[in-house]
């Protein structure tokens, strides 16, 4: 993959790269559109990436479809596909992590508080090995995003970040690989996530700028859902990824909800321009 990368960037072409844990749906999709649009060449890389996993989280049951992802991105037309084994990225003896301070501490870092460790470790080895000019996420991993570009921003990585918009399913529910979790019942409740989202959207655009008022009704709409179980609902700066207070006419806003249903832990954002 290195060589590959070293001749590609011999001939004068750009890359652009779409690092995923594969499942692949239509989310992942337009991450590859945006890269075939915007770059010479695409790679994409699948990768279920042990360090990002705490003990008591999923990565034994996380969905894996290899062979089916394969033909999604054959017919997408990516050029290259790169799913390196775990032995090659972590080999014996490995004991370096790349971790980003104060940005991973809270909100999904108090939940999951090895994640962002495990996410920036496996980004700064892939940057590494792939060398792309353009590396492409989806917003709905939001804090995820921030927490790269600030890394990118520290130490001097040559990848530009683009963020592309959240790809929902007609009724709303943001696409996610652990949508599969969710058996019809919960299907139906996790609908609960868009609807308090839209609710505070409905707030602000009202003229309600203080965020514990927008968060009380929030955790209000979500505890009508008898399966829901919420772990936070914010609401941060676009920019810095800071949580305030009280809400600036002209700025934007993340705001963000990480709720359980059932078994299965989804999140979801609105980006808002007050």
């Amino acid at each position: 993959m290195q060589r590959l990368s070293a001749k590609i960037k011999a001939e004068g072409k750009s890359i652009g790269f779409v690092p995923t844990m594969g499942y692949l749906h239509e989310g992942h999709l337009s991450l590859v559109k945006k890269s075939l649009n915007q770059t010479d060449v695409t790679i994409v890389s699948i990768f279920v990436n042990p360090t990002q996993f705490a003990p008591n989280e999923d990565l034994a049951k996380y969905p894996r479809d290899i062979e089916g992802d394969k033909k999604f991105l054959k017919n997408a037309g990516i050029d290259y596909l790169f799913t390196p084994d775990v032995s090659k990225i972590y080999p014996g003896g490995f004991q370096t992590f790349v971790e980003v301070e104060k940005i991973s501490k809270y909100l999904e870092g108090k939940f999951r508080p090895t994640h962002f460790k495990g996410v920036c470790t496996i980004i700064a080895i892939l940057f590494n090995i792939v060398n792309p000019d353009y590396t492409f996420f989806g917003q709905k991993d939001a804090q995820q995003t921030a927490v790269i570009k600030l890394m990118v921003k520290d130490l001097h990585f040559g990848s530009k970040i683009i963020v592309c918009p959240i790809i929902r399913e007609p009724d709303g529910l943001a696409l996610s690989s652990r949508n599969v979790y969710l058996n019809n019942d919960e299907r139906k409740d996790s609908l609960i996530l868009i609807k308090s989202l839209k609710l505070a959207g409905g707030l602000i655009k009202k003229g309600e700028l203080r965020s514990s008022n927008i968060i009380n009704e929030i955790k209000r709409r979500i505890s009508s859902e008898g399966s829901a179980k919420l772990d936070y609902a914010a609401i941060v700066d676009a920019e810095k990824f800071e949580e305030k207070d009280y809400l600036l006419k002209g700025k934007k806003y993340y705001i963000l909800i990480a709720c359980k249903i059932g078994g299965t832990r989804l999140i979801d954002n609105l980006l808002i321009k007050v």
